[in-house]
């Protein structure tokens, strides 16, 4: 069986987190019943519907490193509906997780990680910044991956997790371990979601969604500033609120 590390540390809680509800205006749409930005946007532009190709295992085989594997396939996804091939290299994720962690294999908050992006450049770019979604609202979870394409998540590990995913069978609520792993949502349907992890995609049901995640961001890239992104959200308030919580 192929070696597979875990490294999300528990959720951080900062008041100062602003969240994904607050900016949704009466013009927003509900999201449809299905959706997936891989085969709507990124495959199309990009020419390839192979996800070992587009996503790698940046480390994660043999470092805690799924804060920044999760990072490294969310910058992919954001280029790739502005039709541009950006995948971080083994190499740079690594270096990068060392950067955070000071040189240790210890896992990461998914907190931190968004700070570090949202005050900092990765693959040339730093993010505008990121939002909380409360998981067990279902409707913000697929709004959020239909309008900025994805969720960065994070979720507590259940006993079935590496024999599903190489079974290539749904994760499915079980009993939890200690461990805590990052992946990222870019699809959903009535069954559940698809997240990429561990070089390819994996579905998991709402159940399970609802079992094991314990953590949900939208994360807003600089491709968000361009009119018509994401009608509905309130950009202009976010902004806004932004400065206010900046110091």
């Amino acid at each position: 069986m192929p070696n597979y590390r875990f490294g999300k540390h528990p959720p951080k809680v900062d008041y100062r987190t602003l969240r994904f509800k607050n900016y949704l205006t009466p013009a927003i749409a509900a999201p449809p019943a299905t959706y997936n930005v891989l085969t709507t946007s990124v495959y199309p532009k990009l020419k390839t519907t192979d996800p070992t190709k587009l996503f790698p295992m940046d480390g994660n085989d043999t470092l805690g490193d799924c804060t920044i594997a999760a990072l490294a396939h969310a910058e992919t996804v954001y280029q790739g509906m502005i039709d541009t091939k950006t995948i971080m290299s083994k190499q740079a994720a690594v270096k990068l997780y060392m950067h955070l962690t000071g040189g240790v294999d210890s896992g990461l908050n998914e907190l931190d990680v968004l700070n570090y992006w949202r005050q900092n450049p990765v693959s040339g770019e730093k993010i505008i910044t990121y939002v909380s979604i409360e998981p067990k609202t279902h409707t913000h979870v697929q709004q959020a991956i239909q309008l900025f394409g994805g969720v960065y998540l994070g979720f507590q590990v259940q006993q079935n997790c590496q024999q599903e995913f190489d079974a290539h069978q749904p994760w499915t609520p079980g009993p939890l371990t200690n461990d805590g792993h990052a992946v990222y949502a870019v699809a959903y349907d009535q069954n559940g979601v698809t997240v990429l992890t561990w070089g390819n995609t994996q579905q998991a049901t709402w159940a399970w969604w609802d079992e094991c995640v314990d953590e949900a961001y939208a994360i807003l890239p600089p491709q968000a500033e361009k009119a018509g992104f994401a009608p509905g959200f309130n950009f202009a308030q976010l902004k806004s609120d932004i400065e206010a919580v900046a110091s």
